[in-house]
């Protein structure tokens, strides 16, 4: 996030695209309405009518995959009408000609009938967004998790852009995490192409800073994203993978491919605190902690690191993450040791600029957000206050362009897929408390009730959904905040695990596949 969580208190306008705060990001999401209660105007576009639909002042129930077309037409309003800051874009940003250029040619007429809404409603988007003083974007994976879904955030940028709310309180380009420390994986260099501090693998300086630092050789060659891993296991070009933390055979798309991928390595090791579906597959497994068992720090969404503290001991033959890595990095040849979590902060403060400042004794309250270059320095709430880390902004404006899997007449609906408040990713913690299955037990696909009724189904009623990778047996539930010929399925659960239907085609920049547009069929049993 560009901005800090607390901003919610200052913004005039709250723009939700491509997230379902509510169930996704509960704790944010009641900052939006406390927000929205004292007089913040409230933007939605989403293809389903969420819970932040009730408070927004206006609502789009958008075609899935259809992000760029809208946000394009937003801009086309703006700038036709005038309501764009010319003074900021002037002092601060490049490349406004060819913005204006391409988004001149998606009027809100065309976006409408691309997208499934008014062009009325997007003119009144633009017009509410445009003249607030402070307007912040949140966005979530419901615009990552396409096939040009780094244009699609791309776009949310050239948008915040356009109205000057990039730097500014209360502004900013807010990607809301997935999980907890999503933020802090990245930043330690958990990324093919970075090392900790996002330092290229390719700059030569960098290499020689870490060989230093961990007196290792280290490599300068750019690795594989977990999407192409896959790809490569398929085709027998992974010998050995390592596994910390994740469970692919129900997370990662098309599971049939996936449990081929798997089952074809010749070493595979997990790491987990769990005997999940993908562990059930290794060779290896190597008991890890639960974060409530390790001494550690997390990064949250708004870069702020954080202490975690044990709180109990770890049962069994557990380890903690970091003291199993640096066992198996001494037994090949890195003698490289250390005694406790601090001085792997202490290290990290040293290699990693964002981090220089921070440390436990700074952090043993609220924690600080990075960048925080000094033990000076306060963190930073906001980023690019006075200018840019490139300089000057670049608006990088892209064509809308259609998923790549549509639906034809033999899988005639479109499937996106999402979380529910109470499970979490693929239920490895959550699926193993009473409570929580009783309130979300199983899989199940939300359809329109007319479109359920035309098809002849009941709710409850067990079907077949199928698609060009995979079908699955799974509970029909019918709802009105679904539009007609689009359903949608949480992807926690194994009975009925959607993923065995998505798309594993990705995004040819971020390689982020497909998951929130496939084609599917319904069909009873």
């Amino acid at each position: 996030m560009t901005n800090s969580i607390n901003e919610l208190d200052s913004t005039d306008v709250i723009f939700i695209i491509g997230s379902n705060t509510t169930e996704n990001h509960p704790v944010i999401a009641t900052r939006m309405k406390r927000a929205v209660a004292r007089g913040a105007k409230l933007i939605v576009a989403e293809p389903r009518r969420i819970e932040m639909a009730d408070y927004a002042d206006a609502f789009l129930q958008i075609k899935p995959g259809t992000n760029i077309a809208l946000l394009n037409s937003i801009m086309n309003v703006i700038i036709e009408e005038d309501l764009y800051d010319k003074e900021y874009i002037e002092e601060r940003i490049e490349n406004f000609d060819e913005l204006k250029e391409i988004v001149s040619e998606c009027t809100p007429e065309k976006a409408a009938k691309i997208c499934g809404v008014s062009a009325e409603d997007i003119r009144k988007v633009a017009r509410i967004y445009a003249e607030g003083e402070r307007g912040s974007i949140y966005y979530a994976m419901g615009v990552t998790q396409h096939t040009t879904g780094t244009h699609g955030v791309m776009t949310v940028a050239n948008l915040a852009m356009l109205c000057g709310n990039v730097g500014i309180e209360g502004g900013g380009v807010n990607p809301l995490r997935g999980q907890s420390n999503v933020q802090g994986a990245c930043d330690m260099g958990g990324l093919p192409d970075v090392l900790p501090g996002y330092q290229k693998v390719a700059n030569l300086e960098a290499i020689e800073k870490f060989e230093k630092a961990w007196g290792a050789e280290l490599s300068s060659k750019v690795g594989l994203t977990s999407t192409e891993v896959m790809h490569k296991a398929e085709n027998g070009d992974i010998k050995l993978l390592y596994i910390v933390g994740e469970n692919p055979m129900l997370s990662d798309p098309d599971i049939n491919k996936v449990k081929k991928s798997l089952e074809n390595i010749e070493f595979l090791v997990v790491q987990e605190i769990f005997m999940t579906e993908t562990a059930e597959l290794a060779d290896v497994v190597l008991p890890a902690s639960s974060f409530a068992e390790k001494d550690g720090t997390f990064t949250n969404t708004e870069r702020r690191v954080q202490r975690i503290r044990k709180a109990v001991d770890l049962p069994g033959e557990a380890k903690p993450d970091w003291e199993i890595i640096m066992d198996i990095m001494n037994k090949i040849g890195c003698e490289k040791k250390y005694s406790n979590p601090m001085e792997i902060m202490e290290e990290i403060a040293e290699v990693t600029p964002q981090y220089a400042g921070i440390d436990y004794d700074r952090i043993k309250g609220d924690g600080l957000q990075w960048p925080c270059p000094s033990k000076e320095h306060l963190g930073t709430g906001y980023l690019h206050k006075d200018k840019f880390a490139r300089g000057k902004g670049l608006f990088i404006p892209h064509k809308y362009i259609e998923s790549a899997e549509t639906t034809d007449e033999e899988y005639p609906f479109i499937l996106t897929t999402g979380r529910v408040l109470y499970q979490y990713h693929t239920r490895t913690m959550t699926g193993r408390v009473e409570g929580l299955n009783k309130k979300a037990p199983s899989s199940y696909i939300e359809i329109n009730p007319d479109m359920a009724n035309k098809l002849g189904f009941v709710d409850g009623e067990k079907v077949r959904v199928s698609s060009r990778r995979g079908e699955i047996i799974t509970t029909i539930k019918t709802t009105d905040i679904i539009a007609n010929n689009v359903v949608f399925m949480p992807f926690h659960f194994a009975d009925g695990a959607v993923n065995y239907l998505t798309n594993s085609v990705s995004d040819e920049i971020a390689k982020i596949p497909e998951l929130k547009v496939s084609a599917v069929n319904i069909s009873k049993i």
